[in-house]
């Protein structure tokens, strides 16, 4: 049986929904996405296989989930770096990107050397609204997560991918396919065409939203914000 997924229109419509009738600020969102991609991290690359991880942000909230992610991994032993070319003016982001400094966090602007200087990618650029065509300076950062051995861990969609079709015909990202997907809040269409290790991640969603959109959720245990699922949906 295949896993029940969430259209963009619904995600779109669900994010909304989570921000009046849920009552959650995108502060509290983003936070809570983070601490999941982090957990992810560190259940499929703990610190014994290396410490240093690059964090490659775009300019929306999936670049936001990653600033989170990097703050939560330092706070875990980790080593991140961050590549953030197109840093927001918005202040929530602002004020992500001071937090990481505070900790003396390093930023980077040359991401080809940061890939051969780590131990694994966080690839949040795009999330589950990115449509169109990559514009720079990402098609030479999604041409190198396509290419590099390193493992990478990719928030909500990779990078590129369609969010209905997954990844596009030609072009930078046809060949990506990163070793782990983290979905937030629930999977997408696009997880049909992923083939490595799959995490459902954002334990938050009342169920009254689940009912109203007859979200397939899995049972988080203990203390745990990550479920590894099978492609049938089945927890692992």
């Amino acid at each position: 049986m295949a896993i029940k997924t969430l259209s963009a229109k619904n995600s779109a419509a669900l994010d909304k929904d989570l921000m009046s009738v849920g009552a959650f600020s995108i502060d509290q969102l983003m936070e809570l996405a983070g601490l999941s991609v982090s957990q992810a991290v560190y259940r499929t690359h703990p610190p014994s296989r290396g410490r240093r991880i690059l964090v490659a942000c775009g300019p929306g909230n999936n670049g936001g989930d990653g600033l989170v992610a990097a703050r939560h991994l330092w706070h875990y032993g980790y080593k991140p770096t961050i590549y953030y070319p197109k840093q927001s003016k918005n202040d929530l982001y602002q004020r992500l990107s001071t937090q990481l400094k505070n900790l003396n966090i390093p930023f980077t602007d040359d991401f080809s050397t940061a890939v051969k200087e780590t131990d694994h990618i966080i690839d949040a650029i795009f999330g589950f609204s990115f449509s169109g065509e990559v514009r720079e300076p990402f098609p030479a950062v999604i041409r190198a997560l396509e290419e590099t051995r390193i493992p990478v861990t990719s928030v909500d969609a990779p990078s590129s991918w369609n969010i209905e079709e997954g990844p596009p015909k030609d072009g930078p990202g046809a060949k990506f396919n990163p070793e782990v997907l983290v979905s937030l809040t629930a999977p997408k269409p696009l997880v049909k065409y992923f083939k490595g290790r799959h995490f459902v991640g954002g334990r938050f969603v009342s169920p009254d939203i689940q009912k109203k959109y007859d979200l397939w959720l899995p049972e988080y245990e203990g203390i745990d914000q990550i479920v590894e699922v099978g492609n049938d949906g089945q927890k692992l």
